[in-house]
């Protein structure tokens, strides 16, 4: 193949070089073709259009070869290599390029005349045309027109055509249009088994006979229907837009709600924390003045200590000099100091507490006893367990201290009690037991009405279950209507026994005559 410069002129070439590149390119022309043939038979053929998503071949050929005109080129392409491989091999090179097999493709299902065509074509010239062609395929097998059946001079009878869709059914046979096409986009096959058929124009092959192989519109049809695709494209587009909005507007919902709930989360996490913190710094505060507290306490033993080791150390003679007497003041101060974090006898002189005079007593004893501790004075010990009632030791007056704290609980939870409707012995005892130890203490706090109720409480409990008189009854029988009602034992005949009931008192009968086995002690 000869490339040609375009500085350089026709005449400077040699005649026979430029002949030999033509002859040569038009070669490659050709075997490509027959190449390409080859390729698009394998691909057909092992179906590797479908690893690339395509449906089927025709598919294939008319989005992948558009620019080279899509499957009806492929259709004539691979058609013409049916025609090469039907013959033998010393008539296969008589036939150059795919464009001579057209009129020799209705003679494929007959080889011998298709031999029989190409062997005359051959002999009148070495590289027969495809004119050449199509006039020993008319001497071989010729075709005969029939009149028509109809005066319509559009009508074409009698043309041989064959089926090229691998899909159809009837793919690969031939057949002939006998009758007048319905439309402009289908025929009616008649073929050599007599079936007639109405087949689409894109479906058949005739090369001598062009078909239309789109549908054709009058004008008016043609802008309706470019009308109504416009149409159709803005619904589409305006769909999709809306489409996309809502899935938009979705995702925006959706991410809202997911920032909703983590803030939501976030907050209650922040509130849990601060909740913590205030608890966590009120229990700091409480150990830094347990701390406090426990600091000053061991200052003040250690200066006790001191000031007892000190007083030891000092003859009695000596108590007169001024370290003695300096000695006096800071054990007067300590011990003042003291008593002012505990009790103040003298405020408790001006003004008692109000509650009573137990409590007073109390807060007296423990004021004796803070002051013999301080003052390691035993007379003070003394008059602390007198007025608190105890032994005169350091532990039996806390133990009676820890006591006497327990009585004004003692005498709310039972005058609790006593003050509830219907109460009796069982319910005094569950609550008076728990503080027996101090019985003496609160039953002198309690009034003298109280006491009478204590006492008629447990004299009632001691009684026998026996019904007598001023007993409170009801009837025995659960079937009677002074089941439920209250009645009391106004007099003993011996057999029997007189009960007036409460709800008689507005009638004129008000008592009658019952045995014991009758009644039963009334329940409320």
């Amino acid at each position: 193949m000869l490339t040609l410069n375009r500085s350089e002129t026709t005449s400077a070439l040699d005649y026979n070089i430029l002949n030999t590149s033509i002859q040569d390119t038009f070669a490659t022309i050709d075997r490509f073709e027959w190449e390409a043939i080859e390729e698009l038979r394998v691909m057909r053929n092992n179906g590797y259009y479908s690893d690339a998503g395509y449906a089927s071949f025709e598919d294939y050929c008319e989005k992948e070869l558009t620019k080279h005109r899509g499957y009806r080129r492929v259709r004539d392409l691979l058609s013409a290599k049916k025609v090469v491989d039907t013959l033998p091999e010393e008539l296969k090179d008589k036939i150059t390029k795919p464009s001579q097999t057209r009129s020799l493709l209705r003679l494929v299902k007959t080889p011998d005349k298709l031999e029989q065509a190409v062997a005359i074509a051959a002999k009148e010239k070495p590289f027969p045309t495809a004119a050449d062609f199509a006039k020993a395929v008319q001497q071989v097998a010729p075709t005969t027109k029939r009149a028509a059946k109809s005066e319509n001079p559009k009508t074409q009878l009698c043309n041989s055509v064959t089926v090229s869709q691998e899909s159809h059914p009837r793919y690969g046979d031939s057949g002939v249009i006998e009758a007048d096409a319905p439309n402009h986009w289908q025929q009616i096959v008649t073929f050599a088994d007599g079936e007639r058929l109405l087949i689409n124009n894109t479906d058949l092959d005739a090369p001598s006979v062009p078909f239309p192989r789109e549908r054709s519109y009058p004008a008016e049809y043609t802008e309706a229907i470019a009308a109504i695709e416009e149409r159709h494209r803005q619904e589409l587009e305006r769909l999709s837009q809306e489409l996309r909005i809502g899935l938009q507007s979705e995702a925006t919902a959706k991410a809202e709600e997911q920032v909703q709930e983590q803030i939501q989360s976030l907050q209650n996490l922040y509130k849990q924390q601060r909740e913590q913190n205030i608890q966590l710094q009120q229990r700091l505060d409480e150990m830094e003045s347990l701390r406090q507290l426990q600091t000053e306490n061991q200052q003040l033993k250690q200066r006790i200590q001191d000031l007892e080791n000190a007083v030891e150390q000092r003859p009695s003679q000596e108590w007169g000099n001024t370290m003695t007497q300096q000695a006096t003041k800071a054990l007067n101060k300590q011990v003042k100091q003291a008593l002012e974090k505990t009790i103040d006898l003298r405020s408790l002189a001006q003004e008692p507490p109000k509650e009573n005079a137990q409590e007073c007593l109390r807060l007296m004893g423990m004021a004796l006893k803070n002051l013999a501790s301080a003052m390691n004075n035993t007379q003070a010990l003394e008059a602390a367990a007198i007025i608190l009632g105890s032994e005169p030791t350091p532990t039996a007056i806390a133990y009676r201290a820890e006591q006497l704290e327990m009585l004004p609980q003692a005498v709310s939870d039972i005058r609790a009690v006593l003050t509830k409707p219907g109460c009796t012995w069982q319910d005094y005892w569950a609550v008076a037991q728990e503080y027996e130890v101090i019985k003496q203490d609160y039953w002198a706090e309690l009034t003298t009405q109280e006491t009478d109720l204590i006492t008629a409480l447990q004299n009632a409990s001691s009684q026998p279950d026996t019904i007598g008189v001023g007993s409170i009854v009801a009837h025995a029988d659960p079937y009677r209507t002074l089941y439920v009602e209250r009645g009391e034992v106004v007099e003993d005949l011996g057999e029997e026994l007189l009960v007036t009931w409460d709800h008689w008192k507005e009638q004129s009968k008000k008592a009658d005559r019952y045995s014991r086995d009758e009644l039963r002690f009334w329940q409320g």
